[in-house]
């Protein structure tokens, strides 16, 4: 009973593995981007939207492939501000 239990686990983890692998995580894309000097480095897109929102808790990034959308809080709600990431302008922001 537990080699056909043990078989089917691993059959399952090689034909998931692969498909898993080959998705590009958004920290991969970003460090591409940057080494490619299309995309300016989030920790100083960060720290320039970050004060412009001080009173705001920044909770993190995501990349897009051209934009970052960095996600804050303040006040119980959650803020979006998409910024370029080639030139660190805000180009979008959730009310």
């Amino acid at each position: 009973m537990l080699r056909p239990l043990l078989a089917a686990a691993l059959a399952a983890g090689f034909l998931t593995g692969p498909a898993l692998a080959d998705r590009p995580r958004d920290q991969d894309q970003a460090f591409r981007a940057t080494t490619e000097g299309r995309a300016i480095p989030l920790p100083q897109i960060r720290d320039r939207v970050a004060r412009e929102f001080g009173d705001a808790e920044y909770l993190g990034p995501e990349f897009r492939g051209e934009t970052y959308r960095l996600k804050f809080m303040r006040n119980g709600r959650v803020i979006w501000v998409d910024v370029d990431a080639a030139t660190g302008r805000i180009v979008g922001r959730s009310r």
